[in-house]
């Protein structure tokens, strides 16, 4: 860990089992994505990084790398706490120049992650965030969500707030393989419910949609009768990514759980690429608009999501952003 300022301590503990969770004192809160990137958001909050979900896909496994650990097992276990990261952010929402732009959680790993249930930074983060009248959006996977909605319905009285929650996988078998660190798919759902009976607009990250397991005419259309009746606004989706640090990770897996599939992925991913090809994600599309209308679902493509720049304001689509990276280089 000679590369992780700020260190305090590295703990393990009975109840996580497998977990060390390396608590750091943060610099700095909120990263900016520079005005190039194609991320349609500007700034983030990361408290965490590594995430227990474990999520074979995971696009933010690269970053463990910067730490000298590695992407694959070291990422679901060896998680980043930043301690300090409310207090260092109410201190960087009271400068002048903050402009009260909208601020996106989730982006590089998941803040309600169960590391979350131990360290309990998010109720502090938007209590800070909503204080000094900033708009903000979480992505998540994580059940937990539902124990801050009370305090994120009060948010929502005094600044913009969204909610979404990914959920990629409908198939149980799979769920449990491919993200075994995960709530259910159901869970998941549930706290749609959740959130929508709470008051909230929700959107849910149909994303990354497998090729040959999960993009099939009855399995997006049973995911997507599930999110409706969740009570879900609209449906945001997308093929899979495979960056670096996370192809290599994700091709073992598919190695164990399905050879039969190995050679068509290193044919739609040959080499370095990250993208599925333009013309199986033009495909998708085809395939996936016409049951969201059937659905009577909002659409939106992760391709179609702008970005927001302007300050204090938050764009329709701002309740699901897109799974992308900021200033720590992910996605």
């Amino acid at each position: 860990m000679e590369r992780l300022d700020g260190l305090v301590r590295s703990v393990t503990t009975p109840e996580f089992a497998g977990v060390t969770f390396h608590e750091v004192i943060s610099k700095t809160a909120l990263n900016h994505v520079p005005a190039s990137s194609a991320m349609p958001f500007g700034w983030t909050v990361n408290p965490y990084r590594g995430c227990s979900h474990a999520c074979a896909y995971c696009f933010a496994r690269g970053t463990h790398e910067y730490l000298d650990l590695d992407a694959g097992h070291d990422f679901d276990t060896q998680v980043v706490v930043k301690v300090n990261v409310a207090e260092v952010l109410r201190h960087e929402l009271a400068r002048g120049s903050w402009r009260h732009e909208s601020v996106m959680l989730g982006t590089n790993t998941d803040p309600y992650q169960r590391a979350e249930g131990r360290y309990r930074l998010m109720p502090e983060i938007i209590d800070a965030l909503t204080s000094s009248g900033t708009p903000f959006s979480i992505l998540t996977k994580g059940t937990l969500l539902r124990r801050d909605l009370p305090q994120l319905a009060d948010a929502a009285a005094h600044v913009p707030v969204s909610l979404a929650m990914s959920i990629a996988v409908f198939d149980e078998a799979l769920q449990r393989t491919v993200e075994p660190g995960t709530p259910s798919t159901a869970a998941r759902l549930q706290t749609v419910r959740a959130a929508a009976d709470a008051g909230f607009d929700v959107s849910v990250f149909l994303m990354p949609i497998l090729p040959h397991l999960t993009d099939s005419i009855p399995l997006l259309d049973e995911a997507l009768h599930r999110i409706k009746a969740a009570g879900a606004a609209r449906v945001i989706f997308g093929a899979l990514h495979l960056r670096p640090g996370t192809k290599d990770w994700f091709l073992q897996w598919l190695q164990r759980e399905h050879p039969e599939l190995v050679s068509s992925y290193r044919g739609l991913y040959p080499g370095a690429a990250a993208y599925a090809p333009k013309g199986y994600r033009a495909w998708l599309g085809q395939r996936v608009r016409p049951l969201l209308r059937a659905h009577g679902l909002d659409e939106r493509l992760e391709d179609d999501q702008p970005r927001a720049t302007a300050p204090g304001r938050v764009v329709t689509t701002s309740r699901g952003r897109k799974d992308a990276a900021a200033t720590d280089r992910l996605f």
